[in-house]
């Protein structure tokens, strides 16, 4: 049986988007259990239960330039670099997901294919006019799915084909992916005015994978810039937002807590369930945080 968990807060919490959030039994209480400086523009964070390792994308650099710089790292879970630049060549890595023995990543117009126990890059698929890739998220079954949020797009690579999965404007700037069974749990960044700025902040948005129809989890009240989304151990959502920095429980039903409030850059997060563990890079501060979920009865 899942732990019951809780989240001692107001209960008339008002965002400043006017979103009024509920205390649900659900949450959790973070604390920092430590922080890992040295990176470079660090935007996913990604666990390997087989090595036990942590890989975290680095920009390093701006987010759609070709220049070469972008690395993975190799981190332990106790907080230690243990392989600053652990796969080098790439440009611009975003997003990262792993199946089997592979580490994907979104590195502007390509997803890159790392296999995991030599650090070689062995595929790189590129979309001819992808703008910005974004997250990756991975199935059960080794599919494989990527965000292209300039475009409105989702794409998938499978049996070695990657192809458009769904491109529509109802996507709404598609940023966060998570696959959830059947459907995709898509991070909404909203529709973009100029560059990155919009009116209205994003929500959570789920596609079904089987005939592709898009619905609001939740009413589709305005959240945030929402960058990474993860499933905790009861089938809710851990959410970030990039623009305002913060991270959000939100239940299946669109109900939000705010569990932290911190700086700008919050991007794509990791929630480890066997250790209760959330990893949040911070790309404009060049860190990773580790916060430790604690439980009340």
């Amino acid at each position: 049986m899942l732990k019951k968990l809780f989240f001692m807060q107001s209960a008339a919490l008002i965002f400043s988007l006017g979103l009024l959030t509920q205390v649900h039994a659900d949450t959790a209480t973070p604390e920092l259990l430590w922080e890992l400086e040295g990176f470079s523009n660090p935007e996913s964070v990604v666990y390997d239960k087989k090595t036990t390792a942590l890989y975290v994308s680095n920009v390093n650099g701006q987010t759609t330039e070709k220049d070469g710089n972008g690395f993975i790292s190799k981190v332990s879970l106790d907080g230690a670099i243990l392989e600053k630049e652990w796969v080098s060549g790439l440009d611009a890595p975003k997003g990262l997901a792993i199946h089997g023995d592979k580490l994907y990543t979104a590195d502007i117009d390509t997803l890159v294919e790392i296999d995991i126990p030599s650090a070689t890059i062995t595929n790189r698929y590129q979309v001819a006019d992808a703008v910005f890739l974004n997250d990756v998220a991975a199935s059960h079954s080794g599919e494989i799915f990527v965000s292209d949020m300039m475009k409105d797009r989702i794409h998938s690579l499978k049996d070695g084909k990657f192809s458009i999965c769904l491109e529509t404007p109802e996507l709404l700037s598609p940023n966060g992916l998570h696959v959830d069974g059947s459907s995709l749990v898509v991070g909404a960044w909203s529709v973009r005015t100029d560059g990155f700025s919009t009116e209205t902040p994003g929500h959570l948005l789920r596609v079904m994978l089987r005939d592709k129809s898009i619905s609001n989890i939740g009413d589709g009240s305005p959240l945030g810039n929402l960058d990474g989304v993860e499933a905790d151990l009861d089938g809710d959502y851990y959410v970030t937002d990039w623009m305002a920095g913060k991270l959000f429980h939100v239940n299946r039903n669109g109900h939000a807590d705010l569990m932290l409030e911190l700086e700008q850059g919050m991007a794509d997060l990791e929630f480890i369930e066997e250790k209760d563990l959330i990893l949040l890079p911070m790309m404009l501060s060049n860190k990773v945080l580790a916060y430790q979920l604690t439980y009340s009865d």
